[in-house]
């Protein structure tokens, strides 16, 4: 069955049958003209949306309907754990072409919940509507915050810069999904171990969000300013000692990057450092913090999630500016990664 056999209003029902109506918190669910919900008592509010656009943020031909879904929703977990809250309500505008077939929604919104159901998070609302010709895809996802959020604006000069897991990934499972889907890839792929290759076309399809980690991290007096990794290192590094008024040195020795970036970038021909710095969508978690409670930060938070911690440089002052050195101590090009108006964009 197409979507233009259901009509609107039988999408909505099967929507609603699909992810629930019923959870704490929620008084009224999907609908009626608005959600009705509940927060817990004496902490904030938090509110982020993204918008994802068929051909800019996902391509049909790898990825499923289900893997659009996921994806969706872990941009949107990824800017609440950035700021050190917990996600709670999703609402979720889809547009599709009229021949879209209805398992095809279904399957998108199965992506999703599977996306929210780690972390509690209820979708209770949204819109549907006809598009003439691709997917466009928006996410508003609520959340709360107990204590003081963690801001791009924290970082001064003697923290220490750090990231959660590592770097890179995404962008390699992309240049392994392009050339693959487009008969282009490299005969040395065949001699990469197929668990390899599906470690980074995964992290490209289906981020992983690092809520736990981000509750856990905004819980220390230790972390001064945190950001997500969502444009690539090397944006969003600009971001954070833009808002923080500081420069910064990364040491690109220091980045964690997976074997199974270094395996397929060389298969592909590709600078895993590129990939790494200016690849984007790893949605890990940077972050600026006290050099002296470092170690104790590192341990627990592994103890507590199981994420690695990484440091990879330092917070500066301004008028150095930020670099990225090679083992030498030698500042390098680097790429500055995604940037949606530009002309010269690296995704």
């Amino acid at each position: 069955m197409r979507v233009s056999e259901l009509g609107e209003r039988g999408l909505i029902l099967r929507i609603r049958r699909a992810v629930g109506s019923g959870a704490p918190g929620v008084a009224v669910g999907i609908g009626d003209d608005s959600a009705v919900l509940e927060p817990s008592r004496g902490t904030r509010l938090l509110a982020t949306t993204d918008l994802l656009l068929e051909d800019i943020h996902f391509r049909r031909r790898y990825a499923e309907p289900a893997d659009i879904g996921w994806k969706a929703l872990a941009v949107n977990l990824s800017d609440i754990a950035a700021i050190g809250g917990t996600p709670r309500f999703a609402l979720v505008a889809l547009a599709c072409p009229a021949g879209t077939e209805v398992d095809d929604i279904d399957a998108f919104y199965e992506g999703m919940r599977l996306a929210a159901a780690p972390h509690g998070v209820v979708i209770v609302g949204g819109d549907t509507s006809a598009s003439p010709d691709r997917w466009i895809v928006n996410v508003t996802l609520l959340g709360e915050l107990e204590g003081a959020p963690k801001l791009r604006s924290g970082a001064r000069p003697g923290d220490l810069l750090a990231v959660t897991g590592a770097l890179g990934e995404s962008a390699t499972g992309l240049a392994l999904l392009e050339a693959t889907t487009a008969g282009a890839a490299a005969p040395a792929l065949d001699r990469v171990e197929r668990p390899l290759r599906d470690k980074v076309s995964q992290a490209h399809l289906r981020p992983v969000a690092r809520v736990a980690e981000g509750r856990w991290l905004g819980a220390s007096p230790a972390v001064n300013a945190m950001i997500d990794l969502s444009d690539g290192l090397a944006a969003d590094l600009g971001h954070l000692t833009s808002e923080s008024s500081a420069g910064a040195r990364v040491y690109l020795e220091k980045l964690p990057i997976s074997e199974a970036v270094w395996s397929v970038a060389a298969a592909l021909a590709r600078d895993p450092f590129e990939l790494a710095v200016a690849g984007g969508e790893d949605y890990e978690l940077l972050l600026a913090a006290d050099p002296s409670a470092f170690p104790a930060l590192a341990a627990g938070l592994e103890a507590a999630t199981g994420t690695p911690l990484v440091a990879i440089g330092e917070i500066v002052e301004a008028e150095a500016g930020v670099a990225f050195l090679n083992s030498r101590g030698e500042p390098v090009p680097v790429g500055l990664g995604f940037e949606h108006f530009s002309s010269a964009r690296s995704r």
